[in-house]
């Protein structure tokens, strides 16, 4: 399926891509990590030990405790399934949605074209974490709303990446070879245009990836993402700011869990785009 749509990727080449490879192994890391979160640490994300409240790193809890006594570890952990989840979510319903308006603007053209890339343009002038925040009041307060936020936010990088792939596929000779045959309009799309304009939406969906968990991290942050006592990582850091001088590590291990996965899905994506880009020099 993937060699219909000409996406197989050259295991030789990608292996030349140092970048690639890190955000591989970084992500690998975060994921073994989340599914194996009951394995890794001794107590649940929720157990609470309020005689060992802000305890240091010990052998038991290797990144210590947090202000409610509950293992910093387990709760990280425990965050990465929200975070990649709400992230890989996000991400996903950009791509759905953009991909298939910004199509839908590139095969039609005239009206719907202005009006869909119109809309895209007004999302763009809006900084994204405003735009998610004035959604969030719309849609209430939870991880489902945020990550609906952050995918509408995200949404017209896919509506311009996808038109302007469709715009220039539409002029390639096999293009307008099936055309002049008389291909359906779905044939068309699904068998000569869509292997043509896939590879840069697959590379922009790893680098939205990265930035929806930063972003509701910051919505969690605030309060409006994920509610207490939920592990999620940006809430985590919001639930331990009052103890950043007497007990630091509990802000410590979620920022750098946050900064470790948005830095692999960023790598990933760069390493996909000189995969994916026979133009590219590894």
């Amino acid at each position: 399926m993937l060699s219909d749509l000409g996406l197989t990727l050259r295991r030789p080449r990608f292996r030349r891509s140092r970048r690639g490879v890190a955000g591989v192994v970084i992500i690998l890391c975060v994921f073994l990590g989340a599914l194996g979160a009951d394995a890794l640490a001794p107590d649940g994300p929720y157990t609470p030990h309020l005689l060992e409240r802000r305890h240091g790193l010990s052998l038991r809890h290797p990144f210590g405790q947090d202000e409610l006594g509950r293992d910093n570890l387990n709760r990280v952990l425990h965050g990465a399934r929200l975070s990649l989840g709400v992230g890989v979510g996000a991400a996903a319903l950009a791509l759905i949605a953009g991909a298939s308006l910004g199509m839908a603007a590139g095969m039609v053209g005239g009206w719907l074209d202005s009006l869909i890339v119109g809309l895209a343009d007004m999302v763009l002038a809006f900084p994204t974490l405003l735009l998610a925040l004035v959604l969030m009041m719309l849609l209430g307060r939870g991880l489902v709303s945020a990550t609906v936020a952050v995918s509408f936010a995200a949404m017209p990088a896919f509506v311009r990446l996808a038109r302007i792939g469709v715009i220039r596929a539409r002029q390639q000779e096999h293009v307008l070879a099936a055309r002049a045959v008389g291909v359906p309009p779905g044939r068309l799309i699904l068998r000569h245009i869509l292997p043509d304009i896939l590879p840069p939406l697959i590379v922009q969906a790893m680098l939205c990836i990265g930035t929806a968990i930063l972003e509701v991290a910051g919505l969690s942050f605030l309060g409006l993402a994920a509610q207490p006592p939920a592990p999620e990582w940006g809430a985590m850091i919001t639930q331990g700011r009052g103890a950043v001088f007497a007990a630091p590590h509990i802000l410590l291990f979620p920022g750098l869990a946050i900064m470790l996965a948005v830095l692999g899905f960023n790598l990933l994506g760069d390493g996909l785009r000189d995969v994916l880009d026979p133009r590219a020099d590894l």
